[in-house]
């Protein structure tokens, strides 16, 4: 950049792209500097090298400001892992769905694996039938990403997400915030409903009381 830049002459391209053509290096720093920039080699192995006009500052401002936006958009898949038994009650069994429902939801994958023990190795349509009822039950959020496969004492499928992570992430953000208004909204009245009770509000005035009947009438009041 600038004096650094040791070569006789360069390819001189313009601050808004514009190609100037092959320029002296000292012509295309002193053009820089009269428009009060920078003179930056873009291409250093061309013949000659390529060097551009630009406020090299912002250059790397701006760079800087992509790169922290792309990785704030940058989705990282994650795998998560559920283990079953083939012959899972049906209340684990639920349990362990609505895991998957959550992971799934979130836009994360779902390794479902089924562990067999013993005698259940001889069995392996059961883990089989298993594993299909699961995608079945969850088909709604979810696809079989890896079909069911007996690997040893254990069979797993994978379960993919219909949806992205980030799109998932701002629809649960959305859905947050909606509960979060619905939970102010009902405290707000019930705390209605309780000053209501308490007979919270301006309070009456006090009743001017008269004079008793049982006072002497001689006495002024």
């Amino acid at each position: 950049m600038n004096d650094r830049i040791r070569v006789s002459e360069v390819r001189l391209v313009g601050p808004n792209g514009e190609t100037v053509g092959i320029v002296p290096t000292g012509d295309a720093l002193r053009l820089a500097q009269e428009a009060e920039l920078d003179l930056v080699e873009i291409a250093p192995t061309a013949r000659p090298p390529v060097c551009k006009l630009m406020d090299y500052g912002k250059f790397k401002y701006e760079n800087a400001q992509k790169a922290r936006d792309a990785r704030r958009n940058q989705t990282n898949v994650v795998i998560k892992e559920m283990k079953l038994r083939p012959k899972i009650d049906s209340h684990d069994y639920d349990t362990k769905k609505g895991h998957v429902v959550r992971f799934l939801r979130a836009g994360d994958k779902v390794k479902i694996t089924i562990m067999f023990r013993g005698r259940e190795q001889h069995r392996p349509e059961l883990g089989f039938r298993l594993l299909q009822r699961l995608a079945e039950d969850v088909d709604d959020l979810g696809f079989v990403e890896s079909a069911p496969k007996q690997d040893g004492r254990n069979m797993t499928m994978v379960l993919g997400p219909h949806r992205k992570k980030a799109e998932a992430k701002v629809e649960m953000a959305a859905e947050k915030e909606t509960r979060a208004a619905e939970r102010l909204q009902d405290e707000a009245e019930e705390r209605a409903v309780r000053e209501a009770q308490r007979g919270d509000g301006p309070v009456a005035q006090k009743k001017t009381r008269g004079r008793s009947e049982n006072l002497d009438p001689e006495i002024d009041a």
